[in-house]
């Protein structure tokens, strides 16, 4: 069959994402049989057109629309993308008769609303790359598909879904061939990463998260070795910026380890970053082993550095890692993505000030440390439980499609974000929210990358923004 596979991403902030999902749906639709086209709208100007004319020229027999977020997780700028994408799908309805199915980490997340919202009957919530190909061959052969393992659908009967296929054991490293799919040097000159996944899966418990939803809460590892071969094909294609995207990278340890000693072992010129690690595994052990491997930046997700706050989060350690994280910190040089999420249950004034304190004096000067205030609610999380004992939230499941956000409400919101901009008027390398919602931030990224900077652009934080405060701007 003729297949066309639109993603839909569009939001450029902090800066455009490579749809590896997509791609690696993409090539295993290849792998069986179909001729796919694939139409990546980041960069189109008028979408709409893209979309009304890849389908004159490609004459698709089925339509796979790939959905990366429903919001950009912003309380104070919220950004709510399903608008758009509903729009999408009249356009393609509009210019042809072909089945749409809708897939991608969102749908995991919500998918009978989703479904609902897009007046769509169809989409794939298990790894697009197996499940997609399987839904194709029922359609090719005109045979009813309710039962494929890990999709969800909407008839007369209502909502229905399938149970994902096996989530245990190993999950190869898959590492497209990006220049065929989409526009490497458009992406190449916002500084993005070319994404890789070394595992699936993950075994936290925190109350606000989705990833046990999307990738399952058993462990899916790739082996160490692909992922080095994946790594050398990369960047033997140009791509020598290399993201890491695993929800935590350096848990299981020993994998990541692993992971480390492959990439060490060959010369593959790449720069390397993830910025999901958690201080629970980690150590100067890790640190040196990723400084051998080519690290060129590491994110350690922290959240707060109280234990009032962690417990209630239920991140699964406490503030003894924190600082113990800090010091392995400060003995190599890799540069760190300080995460931290303020307004969790259990937030107060006075563990807010435990949380900035600790980042005053943990941030090096090619550190970042990033806040964000207020967290995503999700329908089926225990963070829904909390605010609603809470009084915090009283919108029915259907009705949070559209973001609702969690504050401790021991604390407000407002004085939350002036303590942090007071902060920020100090140290240079603090950004928020707002910082990373500039409108003039894809510039930013066109001028370094003219430069010959490459990532992560996030260790120059504090020269990028005493450069734009002498310009005017308030950043």
């Amino acid at each position: 069959m003729n297949i066309l596979l639109i993603s839909t991403n569009r939001n450029t902030l902090p800066m455009p994402v490579m749809p590896i999902g997509a791609c690696m749906v993409a090539e295993a639709c290849e792998r069986a049989g179909h001729r796919v086209t694939m139409l990546d709208l980041m960069f189109e100007r008028k979408p709409h057109e893209a979309v009304r004319n890849v389908i004159r020229s490609s004459r698709p027999d089925v339509v796979g629309l790939s959905v990366r977020n429903i919001d950009n997780n912003d309380m104070r700028e919220t950004a709510f993308f399903l608008e758009d994408l509903r729009r999408i799908v009249n356009t393609v309805r509009e210019h042809c008769a072909a089945p749409v199915i809708l897939g991608g980490a969102a749908l995991a997340v919500m998918p009978e609303a989703i479904l609902r919202f897009c007046e769509v009957s169809c989409a794939v919530l298990g790894d697009g790359e197996t499940v997609f190909p399987l839904l194709l061959e029922r359609i090719a052969e005109g045979e009813p598909f309710g039962d494929v393992p890990g999709i969800a659908c909407l008839d007369h009967d209502g909502f229905n879904s399938t149970p994902c296929p096996g989530q245990g054991g190993a999950t190869e490293c898959g590492a497209p061939g990006y220049h065929r799919w989409v526009d490497v040097p458009a992406y190449r000159s916002q500084l993005a990463t070319a994404p890789l996944q070394t595992k699936l899966g993950c075994a936290f418990q925190c109350v606000y998260c989705t990833y046990r939803k999307i990738e399952g809460n058993g462990h899916r590892l790739a082996d160490p070795l692909s992922v080095a071969d994946a790594v050398m094909r990369l960047a033997d294609s140009g791509l020598r910026d290399i993201e890491l995207v695993d929800s935590v990278f350096n848990v299981p340890y020993d994998h990541a380890r692993g992971v480390c000693d492959a990439l060490a072992m060959v010369k593959h010129g790449a720069r390397l970053q993830s910025l999901e690690l958690n201080p629970r595994s980690f150590d100067d052990g890790l640190v040196s082993a990723m400084e051998r491997a080519g690290f060129a930046g590491m994110g350690l997700t922290v959240e707060s550095a109280s234990d009032r706050v962690l417990e209630g989060l239920r991140k699964g350690f406490t503030t003894r890692e924190v600082h113990n994280a800090a010091e392995v910190v400060g003995r190599h040089g890799i540069p760190c993505a300080w995460i931290f999420l303020l307004g969790g249950p259990g937030e107060t004034q006075d563990t807010v000030a435990e949380t900035l304190r600790f980042a005053r004096n943990a941030a090096r000067p090619q550190d970042v440390v990033f806040f964000n205030i207020g967290i995503r609610i999700y329908p089926g999380t225990e963070l829904e439980s909390i605010a609603r004992r809470q009084g915090v939230l009283t919108a029915p499941p259907e009705q949070m499609l559209r973001p609702v956000f969690y504050v401790s409400p021991d604390v407000d919101a407002a004085w939350m974000m002036d303590e942090v901009r007071r902060s920020m008027n100090v140290h240079m390398n603090f950004i928020n929210t707002d910082s990373i919602g500039l409108s003039i931030l894809p510039r930013v990224h066109r001028f370094a990358h003219l430069l010959g900077v490459r990532p992560p652009l996030w260790r120059h934080t504090r020269f990028i923004r005493r450069g734009l405060r002498m310009m005017g701007m308030d950043v």
